[in-house]
C-alpha cells in the first residue's frame, strides 16, 4: 500500500482540523432584500439551528401561503453536527495513517456528503416554494417561490439571495483541497 507525503498528511490534518469551527457558526444564508424592507431580512442555516430573521420571513410567507420555518422539520439538525464530526475524525485518521486507500475513503465522504448535502437543499428549497396554500392571501397562478440554490433570483418584489456563510466556506474550502491532494497524489503515483 502507497503511503502518503508528509507534506500531503500534514495538509489532511489541516484540512480537518479547519472544519471544527463550522459547528460554531452559521453554515449557509439566504438573504431577502425588497424596497419596503430597506434592512433587509437574513436567515442563518447552522449545522444544528436556523436563526436571523425567521420571524419576519415567515409572517410575509403567511401571504403567499409558504409552510412556516421551523427547526422541529429538519431532521437534519440532529445529524449535521455529528457529521462534521466525523469529518473531522475520519480527516485525522488519515492523516495518521498515511495511506493513499484512506485518502479515497475520505474524499468519497466528503464529495458523497457534499452531493446529498445540494440535493437535500435543493428539495427543501423546491418542497418549500411549489407546495402552497390554496387559500393563501396572494395568489399567482403558474408562480412559485423557490429560493435560488446559490446566488439571486427575483421572487416578486423580493430579491433572494442564497449563499455559503462562514461555517459553509469552512467545509467547503477543505474538501476541495482535499480532492486536489488525492488528485495531486495519484499524479504523484504515475
Amino acid at each position: 500500500m502507497k503511503k502518503l507525503k508528509i507534506f500531503t498528511r500534514i495538509i489532511i490534518a489541516m484540512c480537518a482540523l479547519a472544519m471544527i469551527p463550522s459547528n460554531f457558526v452559521s453554515v449557509w444564508q439566504i438573504q431577502l432584500e425588497a424596497p419596503q424592507y430597506p434592512e433587509g431580512m437574513k436567515m442563518e442555516i447552522w449545522s444544528h439551528k436556523i436563526a436571523g430573521d425567521i420571524d419576519k420571513i415567515n409572517n410575509l410567507n403567511h401571504y403567499i401561503g409558504m409552510s412556516q420555518i421551523k427547526e422541529e422539520n429538519f431532521p437534519e439538525f440532529k445529524i449535521m453536527p455529528w457529521m462534521i464530526w466525523g469529518f473531522v475524525l475520519i480527516g485525522l485518521f488519515t492523516a495518521i495513517v498515511g495511506r493513499r486507500f484512506m485518502l479515497w475513503i475520505f474524499t468519497s465522504v466528503l464529495v458523497a456528503s457534499g452531493a446529498w448535502g445540494i440535493y437535500d437543499f435543493w428539495h427543501w428549497e423546491y418542497e418549500y416554494g411549489h407546495n402552497l396554500n390554496p387559500h393563501a392571501a396572494i395568489k399567482l397562478p403558474g408562480m412559485s417561490y423557490q429560493p435560488p440554490l446559490f446566488g439571486w433570483k427575483q421572487l416578486l418584489n423580493f430579491l433572494a439571495g442564497s449563499f455559503p456563510d462562514v461555517g459553509g466556506w469552512l467545509i467547503i474550502a477543505p474538501a476541495v483541497i482535499v480532492v486536489a491532494l488525492l488528485m495531486y497524489e495519484m499524479i504523484r503515483k504515475k
